[in-house]
């Protein structure tokens, strides 16, 4: 190995001293956390809060065997798969339209991508006036008293509903982009042939951006798998649907948080982790054979 010079060394020093703060950032804010986190899952909180004390797996055999975690794992499934496909169908939809050369197409993207930056509370609030079961815009739209988010049977389609709504911007943005990068030449030469829209789309769009829709179902289904903020402002305490609509996050929250038993909350998030890290290894084996890369 060629030894380094002086100048080199100078530079070394000195880009990592540039680097550090990323570095220790990092470490206490990733890092740190993680390792904490697994180590809380292994013990039982003090009184008051204060004090661990070890009790092995004793958390994690009760949180596997605890129906209300498998009802929680179950209810944030179902929320993916309402969020994810419609999220990522629409919004390609809206991409392959608004990539055309049409009149607005700057204001269309940008009303479609302002659920993006509004406020959560804001949002939650506006559902939940439209959800209202009395004065709720949709049941006085459709002359219906229907109780849309205190319904167990169809409140988890509601959030779901709200979910899509929300992310459809943000991964239209990112299939505009995917777009872009695709050459013009290959729809030139699909029209000389006689190809039709519709054939162009299913042969040349969507195997193209592949990568790109790859890349959005993945990282939508880590974020649909740990939604919080939107199900704890809409969903009520005394929500009576709240049991098959609170996500493994909400559970969390309500065991570290309100009941203040630490250890057990810690190992929510602990299995939650490995159940993402499962579904995240078996989604790169299937990247393999369904992406295609140009």
């Amino acid at each position: 190995m060629k030894k380094m010079t002086p100048t080199e060394k100078s530079e070394a020093k000195w880009g990592l001293l540039f680097v550090a703060p990323t570095i220790i950032g990092l470490l206490v804010l990733n890092l740190y956390p993680i390792v904490n986190t697994i180590y809380q899952s292994f013990c039982k909180t003090g009184d008051f809060g204060r004090g661990n004390t070890f009790v092995g797996f004793a958390n994690y055999q009760k949180v596997l065997t605890s129906p209300e975690t498998w009802q929680a794992l179950w209810n944030t499934v179902k929320y993916a798969l309402i969020e994810v496909p419609f999220g990522v169908v629409i919004a390609l939809i809206l991409a392959v339209l608004l990539n055309k050369k049409i009149g607005g197409r700057s204001v269309y993207r940008t009303i479609f991508f302002l659920p993006m930056v509004c406020a959560p509370a804001a949002v939650a609030m506006v559902w939940k006036w439209l959800y209202n079961t009395q004065f709720g815009l949709l049941n006085n739209v459709f002359h219906t008293k229907v109780a849309w988010i205190s319904d167990p049977k169809i409140a988890w389609i509601s959030i779901g509903a709200i979910g899509v709504w929300s992310i459809i911007g943000y991964n239209m943005v990112l299939f505009i982009g995917g777009l872009q990068e695709i050459p013009g030449d290959y729809y030139e030469a699909a029209d000389i042939d006689g190809a039709s829209g519709l054939r162009q789309f299913f042969s040349i769009t969507v195997p193209l951006l592949s990568p790109t829709t790859f890349f959005i179902v993945q990282t939508r289904i880590i974020g649909a798998l740990t939604i919080f903020d939107l199900m704890f402002m809409v969903m009520d305490k005394t929500n009576v649907a709240l049991p098959k609509v609170q996500s493994i996050v909400y559970l969390f929250y309500q065991y570290a948080f309100t009941n203040g038993n630490k250890g057990y909350g810690a190992t929510l998030v602990v299995v939650l982790l490995v159940f993402i890290m499962l579904l995240t290894w078996i989604l790169q084996q299937a990247e393999k054979k369904l992406v295609y890369h140009n």
